[in-house]
């Protein structure tokens, strides 16, 4: 049986002007599909088999093709926005046809022009769909260890929980909300230390080194800070933790763990309006 969504090698089964139509079974031209004569090997007869992938045109016709896709069915891949429209967004797949995002299987606010991580699907009507609601798709199979420093990117966010991160876009991470003290969008690439590893293989991730490490990159960002702003920050230490985080992208916590290196250091003054260099 010819299936949606994968590549196979199927026969050709008939010869027409505008192409062959190609079948998995060599000796029956039922139920073949057509590829395209622009994509027909040259010197190919029928009974040879070509490697195609089946998808639907925009007719809803099942077609060949021996052009590789950016995904496959069951596949995790970063797919680019192209379009959004009334009833979805039109992803770029690499073929002729863009690849249809539905309305309920998006995450968050999306964009034309960014990537995100999505999923091939073959949907009721029997299509193949993208859906960005990867969470069950992905692995906590793995042999990655804590400290070690990964790429993610971000798929889902909840208010209450933090972030939902596809590490190498296949195993299952989260950054906690406490960890998070920036803006973080669906579709981000991060850079994330591993700083645990849960029973189940599950990763807990952190946008930061390790806290004595920290510090020290904390402290070089408030000084190269004060220095932008002539040597006097307008804010101290008892500064709203909002004022802190949009300045400077810093915890409170962190904010006055770099300030108080900084004096020990005798680098800075504290004042009740601010923090002046020395």
């Amino acid at each position: 049986m010819i299936q949606l969504g994968k590549f196979q090698d199927l026969y050709i089964v008939k010869k027409k002007d505008f192409g062959v139509y190609v079948n998995d079974r060599k000796d029956s031209a039922e139920g073949s599909i057509l590829l395209p004569a622009k994509q027909v090997p040259e010197g190919a007869r029928i009974g040879d088999s070509i490697s195609c992938f089946v998808y639907k045109d925009s007719e809803d016709r099942p077609i060949a093709t021996v052009h590789i896709p950016k995904i496959t069915l069951g596949a995790i891949r970063p797919l680019r926005v192209k379009e959004i429209s009334r009833i979805g967004a039109f992803l770029d797949w690499g073929l002729e046809k863009d690849l249809f995002l539905p309305f309920k299987e998006q995450v968050g606010e999306i964009r034309p022009g960014r990537d995100y991580l999505v999923s091939l699907y073959i949907d009721k009507s029997s299509r193949l769909c993208a859906t960005m609601k990867i969470g069950k798709s992905l692995s906590s199979d793995h042999s990655l260890k804590a400290g070690e420093w990964v790429m993610g990117t971000v798929y889902n966010i909840h208010p209450d929980h933090g972030a939902f991160v596809a590490v190498e876009d296949q195993y299952l991470g989260r950054i906690p909300k406490q960890e998070i003290h920036e803006k973080i969008s669906v579709g981000d690439h991060l850079h994330l230390r591993i700083a645990s590893v849960s029973p189940d293989g599950k990763l807990n991730l952190s946008l930061h080194d390790k806290a004595y490490l920290q510090m020290d990159r904390d402290a070089k960002l408030v000084m190269d800070t004060i220095e932008s702003y002539d040597g006097v920050l307008p804010f101290n230490d008892k500064a709203k933790p909002a004022v802190i985080e949009r300045e400077l992208g810093l915890s409170k916590n962190a904010f006055k763990r770099a300030v108080g290196r900084l004096l020990k250091e005798n680098k800075i003054t504290i004042t009740p309006t601010g923090i002046l260099k020395k």
